[in-house]
């Protein structure tokens, strides 16, 4: 099994990496599709259905805006806000989509794409499907898509057919498990970094995966940067107002007047990554880590480790994000980093395993203690429900990314303060997680039917 480090951190855009991120990917691959279809040039429309969580809070993640961006052709690492304005401003005037190599597609998205509040599709919680009209009205194109978490999508045929050959690929270090990861980590007597570089190094040049890694983390931190100088209201109708440039105000003063209290170590996480969420909840660019709901975390706690930790060495930085990256890979294919199948254990309790597996790694310890501290942190998110009130990633997400760095560090420093042997294997309790996820009620897995999504005050 190997999910490389820049399938686990992508560049994109905001407000979720499986309701925004995935159906906009979707309507790009579907367009690839029509082009080659022996049929093509006799399309005259296409239209799209969300089912599922898509459907439920697809109007607050703004889901329907991204199927059709993916049909104006954008994809997320190469969005352009202003460009893409002034052409879905177009599509509302012509309600017609000229794509490269195709006729000209009647597309209206106010009626074209249809919310199925019904039962789910069968594959998975987050599924649409889109298709394309010839001149009488007949279906000549269709495909089912389902957005499974991170911003992966795949096909149902994708989805029901056995696991990819890229296994039989001879990785350096396929470890599938945590247990095999401590295993070959032993024997090689290299780091869970240096092992996961190496597979990177099977893909790329030690040169490409370097300079990946770098601008992965120029865009996280130029997140929180952002995050960090921008007022005002949260669009979505919450209102519900930025408060990361506020509270950054304020500790700085306190730090500049020496009157911090020690507990502002805290506020320090807190404010990196509700800076990074958000600007997520604004549709900004994000690091999906592994998800765009989950981005601030690991961001934080790199930033924390960086500004704050005695003896911390920006050269760590890879180091970081390789070891969280491997760690993010163990969730995703033992159990699950979406909202919509596994709740926010998938999400926010993935991100802080990985980030304190991460930040474990950067302060020197060792694969054992790094297994350790990635379990504490996930351990302590079992059972967490996705319950965005009005689907919209703001409430209680910005807040719960900044509980989740500050979970993710105190597990690594306990566990750096054992030698890393421990009652509870991470393998076990990603079990746990994925057992605790089949288990949860749909009302808590990204629907927004239940938990603080219906327990909102009145006013």
């Amino acid at each position: 099994m190997f999910l490389s480090v820049f399938d686990v951190f992508k560049i994109g855009i905001g407000p979720s990496s499986s309701h925004t991120m995935g159906p906009m990917t979707a309507a790009g691959h579907f367009l690839n599709l029509l082009r080659q279809h022996p049929s093509a040039r006799q399309a005259t429309a296409v239209g799209a259905t969300l089912h599922g969580s898509l459907a439920f809070t697809g109007k607050g993640h703004a889901t329907d805006r991204a199927v059709t961006l993916g049909l104006l052709g954008w994809t997320p690492a190469e969005f352009e806000f202003d460009a893409a304005e002034r052409q879905l401003v177009d599509l509302r005037r012509s309600r017609l989509l000229r794509p490269k190599d195709l006729p000209p597609l009647r597309f209206d998205p106010a009626l074209d794409i249809v919310f199925d509040y019904g039962p789910p599709l069968p594959g998975h919680a987050n599924g649409l499907v889109l298709s394309a009209r010839d001149s009488t009205g007949a279906v000549m194109l269709d495909e089912t898509y389902y957005s499974i978490g991170g911003g992966f999508v795949v096909t149902a045929r994708e989805r029901e057919a056995a696991p990819a050959a890229a296994d039989a690929i001879p990785w350096p270090y396929p470890f599938a498990h945590a247990s095999a990861m401590l295993r070959m980590a032993r024997e090689s007597g290299l780091s869970i970094a240096d092992m996961k570089r190496a597979n990177e190094i099977h893909l790329r040049t030690p040169e490409e995966v370097e300079h990946g890694l770098a601008r992965l983390w120029s865009v996280m931190n130029g997140c929180i940067e952002r995050g960090l100088s921008q007022e005002g209201e949260l669009p979505g109708g919450l209102h519900v107002r930025r408060r990361a440039a506020r509270i950054h105000r304020q500790l700085m003063a306190e730090r500049q007047a020496n009157r911090a209290q020690p507990h502002a170590a805290a506020d320090w996480l807190s404010v990196y990554a509700m800076a990074v969420n958000e600007e997520n909840a604004a549709g900004g660019r994000v690091v999906t880590a592994p998800t765009n709901g989950a981005a601030g975390v690991v961001p934080a706690v790199l930033r924390y480790y960086l500004d704050h930790c005695i003896g911390a060495e920006p050269d760590k930085i890879a180091d970081f994000l390789l070891t969280a990256a491997a760690i993010g890979g163990l969730i995703k294919h033992n159990a699950s980093i979406s909202g919509a199948e596994a709740g926010c254990q998938g999400e926010v309790g993935s991100a802080a395993a990985m980030a304190a597996a991460g930040f474990c790694a950067a302060l020197g310890g060792s694969p054992e203690q790094i297994e350790n501290a990635a379990e504490i942190a996930l351990e302590h998110h079992l059972g967490m429900t996705c319950d965005p009130a009005a689907g919209l990633v703001q409430v209680p997400c910005i807040e719960r990314n900044g509980i989740g760095a500050i979970k993710a560090v105190a597990a690594a420093s306990l566990a750096l303060r054992g030698d890393g042997s421990h009652f509870m294997p991470l393998d076990n309790c990603i079990e746990a997680m994925r057992q605790t996820g089949e288990a949860m009620n749909a009302k808590f897995k990204e629907t927004s039917l239940g938990g603080l999504a219906v327990n909102l005050p009145e006013c």
